[in-house]
């Protein structure tokens, strides 16, 4: 897909908790990623780190990866948590060592890098068994929110790219505005 990135003048849109913990809130963030004290985390699309810092707490490093380097400058103005690193990359050329990560997640940005080659990189990149969670607006939602649908995936399609990758899925489904996903990296 990778229709388009997310409005980088439309950042404060990010910080809405309300609007953001509608659809994902911080307590199913955890269940999904399940973060160890241990962890290496990486968040794909990580903006303005408002889901970053729901994991930050309860994980040894998170890459807050996001191809806009002015999404990190607006994430800098808040405040980054000392185990919170920078990465500006694209999902496709991540910058880490093989099997480096413990989990990546995705919170409503898969629709924009979401891709063949992103998600071979994201199997590259996290270590067997590692996890992989994905969030987004389901290309099958109501339309209420989110992108143009004819900018996002259905969950079919999602789950076929991560299982082309490599990953076995342990959760998939739909829900009025959403799919979710869990994979892990077989191996």
């Amino acid at each position: 897909m990778g229709f388009h990135t997310f409005d980088s003048d439309q950042a404060a849109k990010l910080e809405d908790a309300a609007a953001r913990y509608r659809h994902c809130s911080r307590e199913e963030l955890h269940a999904l990623v399940a973060p160890q004290s241990d962890a290496v985390l990486a968040d794909l699309g990580s903006g303005t780190g408002f889901y970053t810092d729901d994991l930050a707490p309860h994980a040894g490093t998170v890459f807050a990866v996001d191809v806009q380097t002015v999404m990190h400058d607006h994430y800098r103005e808040k405040g980054v948590p000392e185990n919170v690193e920078l990465v500006a990359a694209d999902a496709a050329d991540l910058p880490f060592a093989t099997g480096e990560l413990d989990a990546a997640v995705s919170t409503f940005t898969f629709h924009e890098f979401g891709n063949a080659d992103a998600l071979q990189e994201v199997a590259r990149v996290l270590r067997p068994g590692g996890r992989l969670a994905i969030v987004d607006w389901d290309r099958e939602g109501a339309g209420e929110a989110g992108p143009p649908r004819g900018e996002t995936y259905g969950l079919d399609d999602a789950v076929g790219l991560q299982r082309a990758a490599g990953f076995a899925i342990d959760r998939a489904e739909t829900r009025p505005e959403t799919f979710v996903t869990v994979a892990r990296l077989d191996g």
